[in-house]
């Protein structure tokens, strides 16, 4: 292992490896619930069987960042990408499960052709700065508001769309079985925020987990008939269910029944369908790539592992991305990415490959979980939800927030993915107003052929096929 990974070589040990390599597990396993919970909630597809897609999708992306690009990442399906999935692509416009499934395999194919082409690097010169910073941001604001309608504390309200949710038990509008697990969620989310401030090992993961036992304790004890409503219907005596649900209802699903795209066709026709393969499945890349490339650049960053300020293998680790992605959509999960959280793995002292090996054969074990996992309450993940959206808003501090033709393109890209519930809408936006902000203000010649290109094709999107 040591002359494999080049352990010693890079000033590292193998206890280190393996130590940081737990620490990077215990700060993204909660992707595994998250995950499921927010999967669950399409027809057709059960929590258990996208929690095993998920951890096997995680074992083999990370298994692939390790052993082909030498470096302490690990893989998942990507948050963001996986409300894009369910919401944008699902709910919104209508396509199955998988149908949905499609659109990431030829993100991975594509993304694949990109990296092994070196197109990759037209694609992202092509993506205005200014969006590209604000696309993390954006996501993050979606996902938390996702967390907050989840725990119940942001519901719909027919004058203004959105309102806080009564807490007013005083006045009798609300019972106490309403509103405390609400209050569980907010207090999971600031026990997350000091743990994190304190640098506990696992913050989110232990934020989740605490969450769910004040959740259950509080019930139990304060609301007459919690067990039966609440915990008895998760009760499962067979502990291979999610493997069984796993083998029938998500993996292969992508190609023995993704294809069939024409219940689509008939509710909307072909041209429409054409325009939103393409725009949705150019939405879907353009986010994994940006998150990619970010992730692998600060990681590295981070662990003083830049090689001349550029990313170490940085073309194997993208195709690992790619690869990781492809398996991803066979399993029946959503595009998988490398996550952000490994950085506290590379912060332990993780160096090498070795280090993405050990959180691999964590997320292995865990995948034998999945009973005790389907316990844990929508209030304790929607926690979570709330706190990623914090660590996704980070980037905008590199906005130049004084030059509207920056300014606007950033506002546009962050407000319109979760007011309209869209990611690739405030792409969209942000990418039509960089346009026409460069247009009218004599800098046309700034404006990339690409960002013309991409630009007609939600223009085409927005005006003909939506």
């Amino acid at each position: 292992m040591n002359r494999f990974f080049h352990v010693t070589e890079r000033g590292s040990s193998i206890r280190t490896e393996i130590g940081a390599g737990l620490t990077t597990f215990m700060a993204m396993a909660y992707i595994l619930m998250v995950n499921a919970g927010m999967f669950a909630e399409l027809d057709g597809v059960t929590y258990g069987a996208v929690y095993i897609a998920t951890a096997i999708s995680a074992v083999i992306g990370t298994v692939c960042i390790g052993l082909l690009a030498n470096l302490p990442l690990a893989q998942a399906p990507g948050m963001g990408l996986n409300a894009f999935f369910v919401y944008t692509a699902c709910m919104t416009f209508g396509l199955s499960y998988a149908n949905a499934l499609v659109l990431v395999l030829f993100d991975g194919i594509i993304f694949v052709l990109l990296t092994v082409t070196g197109l990759r690097k037209v694609i992202f010169d092509a993506i205005p700065a200014a969006v590209k910073m604000s696309i993390s941001a954006g996501i993050g604001i979606f996902i938390a508001f996702l967390g907050l309608q989840n725990a119940g504390i942001v519901v719909d309200d027919g004058a203004t769309l959105v309102n806080l949710r009564s807490f007013n038990l005083l006045g009798g509008n609300v019972t106490w079985a309403d509103i405390f697990p609400a209050l569980v969620t907010l207090l999971g989310l600031f026990a997350i925020g000091i743990m994190a401030k304190k640098k506990v090992k696992g913050a989110v993961m232990w934020g989740i987990l605490g969450s769910a036992v004040l959740y259950y304790a509080i019930g139990l004890i304060t609301v007459p008939g919690f067990y039966a409503a609440a915990i008895a219907p998760n009760l499962s005596s067979d502990f291979l269910g999610a493997f069984k649900d796993f083998a029938n209802l998500s993996f292969g699903k992508v190609f023995t029944e993704g294809f069939d795209f024409s219940a689509y066709i008939a509710a909307h026709g072909t041209f429409d369908f054409v325009v939103m393969f393409i725009t949705t499945m150019l939405a879907f890349c353009m986010v994994d790539m940006f998150d990619t490339l970010g992730t692998l650049y600060g990681a590295c960053s981070a662990g003083n592992m830049l090689e001349d300020g550029e990313i170490p293998n940085v073309n194997r680790a993208m195709l690992s991305d790619a690869i990781a992605t492809c398996c991803g959509s066979v399993m029946g999960t959503s595009t998988v990415t490398t996550f952000v959280e490994a950085s506290s793995g590379v912060a332990e002292g993780g160096r090498t490959g070795l280090s993405a090996m050990s959180t691999a054969a964590f997320f292995f074990i865990a995948m034998f979980l999945s009973p005790v996992a389907q316990l844990i309450p929508t209030y304790a993940c929607a926690a979570a939800l709330i706190y990623v959206g914090v660590l996704m808003i980070g980037g905008v501090k590199d906005v130049d927030w004084s030059d509207p033709a920056t300014a606007v393109p950033a506002f546009m890209t962050i407000v319109m993915m979760p007011l309209t519930y869209n990611i690739s809408y405030g792409i969209a936006f942000g990418l039509l107003s960089y346009i026409v902000i460069k247009l009218f203000t004599g800098k046309v010649k700034e404006i990339h052929v690409g960002t013309w290109v991409i630009g007609i094709l939600f223009t085409v999107m927005f005006f003909v096929s939506r």
